[in-house]
Formats: C-alpha cells, structure tokens, sequence
C-alpha cells in the first residue's frame, strides 16, 4: 500500500476504481491516460474457478475499454505476484485485433539428459469479441513482477503496436510446478519447463528485461514521493 500510494498521489487524479475484487485499481492520470494497476491473475470472483474469473475480467475490461477517450494505457505488474496464466492472455486479447503467438511451453523430457525437451507447444494470443484497446501501451515491470505476471508480459511481447516495457527485469520464475512425494512423506516440487518467445529465448532465473531500464521503489524515490517508472511511462505517451 506504501508504494501504490506514491504512484496514486503523483501521478493520478479523480477516483481510483477497484475492479475484480480490489486485484485491480484503475484510474487516469493527470493526462488523461489510463492507468491499471494489476495486484494478481487470480481471486477476481467470490465463485471459484476460471470461468468465473474471467467473467469478472470481462466486466472490469467492459468498463475500462468502452471509454472513447481513452487515448493510451499504463499497465503495472510491479506488485504482482502471479496467479493463472489463462487470465493475463485473456487481459491481452482485449488488446489486439490480430490473432499472435504469446509463447511457446517446451517440457524436460528426459530424466536425465537436462537440454532434452518436448516440442514446443505454442500458446495464441486471439482477439475478443468484446471491447479491444488498439492505442499505445507501456507496461510497468520489476523484481516482484512473477510467475503469471510473467507469462502475462511475455504474451504482449507480440502486440502490434509494440508494448514498451519500463523499469526493472521481472524476477524470472515462469512454469508451474511438478510436484512428487518421497517414500519418507516429505513433498517437494520443481519447474519441469520452460516458456519461450517466438524467437526461442527464455528468462528463466534472468528475468524479462524493460526496453527502458528505469529505478523501481528506489527507497530514495519512495521516500520523495517520485515514481520514476511511471514520470516515463508518461513522458513516452506524450510526447508529440
């Protein structure tokens, strides 16, 4: 809440909405530009279960998208600490009019032999029926960025137009994971796979990488006030 707040009182103005059950705070900024601020992939309806999930989604989009005058978007995944990788696919075909490839899934397929993997199974990004935002988006990432905010921002990798990335590498933890019990009762679990771009590169441990490297919750920045990431976000969206 400490570090939203910066953001909330520099940069943004009018009510902040919370949408999907608070996992979602929206609002515009001084500028005019939407500003979406994502907590999780998850937890959006009282109902559990995806479906239920993604109507919530579709309800929140409705309502941010149906805006005429909503000219660009700031989307941030730095307090995001994941959830279900269906729900940021299902975020990024409310942002395309164009079917594309997210990422590919490639599975260890052998017990043994670490570089042996399945072939990649390729996941689409595919346009909705419903309202679709086609203006320019910068998403704001960082080292909390994780696992289903991950898979979320390698799905906007293909966007067209292209989706800048501002701050910091994402902390690099993308597959679910495999989980096995030992004869002595104890429970342990591991990635068994890798997410990869369409040009084959994966960012496991590394993390994805912004387009703009920019300081994020800088202690320093925190305590002034100053949210660098979003002061560009805002200076890339309106600049003639």
């Amino acid at each position: 809440r400490a570090l939203a707040s910066v953001t909330n009182r520099a940069y943004l103005r009018g009510p902040i909405l919370s949408l999907c059950r608070g996992e979602w705070q929206y609002a515009l900024t001084r500028d005019g530009i939407g500003y979406l601020r994502i907590l999780s992939f998850g937890d959006y309806s009282r109902r559990e279960g995806l479906a239920h999930n993604l109507r919530a989604l579709d309800r929140a989009l409705d309502r941010i998208l149906r805006n005429p005058a909503l000219k660009a978007l700031v989307i941030d995944v730095r307090l995001s600490f994941g959830g279900d990788d269906q729900l940021g696919l299902a975020i990024a075909a409310r942002l395309t009019a164009t079917p594309y490839l997210a990422y590919s899934i490639q599975a260890r397929s052998h017990p043994t032999v670490r570089t042996q993997f399945t072939a990649p199974q390729p996941v689409m990004v595919q346009p909705s029926q419903r309202p679709v935002f086609l203006g320019p988006v910068v998403e704001l990432t960082g080292p909390i960025t994780m696992s289903a905010a991950e898979t979320f921002t390698l799905a906007l990798m293909g966007r067209t137009p292209r989706v800048i990335r501002i701050g910091e590498p994402t902390q690099g933890v993308f597959c679910d994971i495999l989980e096995r019990r030992l004869p002595n009762g104890w429970k342990f679990a591991l990635p068994n796979a890798v997410y990869v771009t369409a040009e084959g590169k994966a960012f496991d441990a590394v993390g994805v990488p912004p387009d703009l490297p920019v300081p994020v919750f800088d202690r320093a920045d925190t305590a002034a006030g100053r949210d660098p990431a979003m002061a560009e976000a805002i200076r890339l969206l309106t600049k003639p």
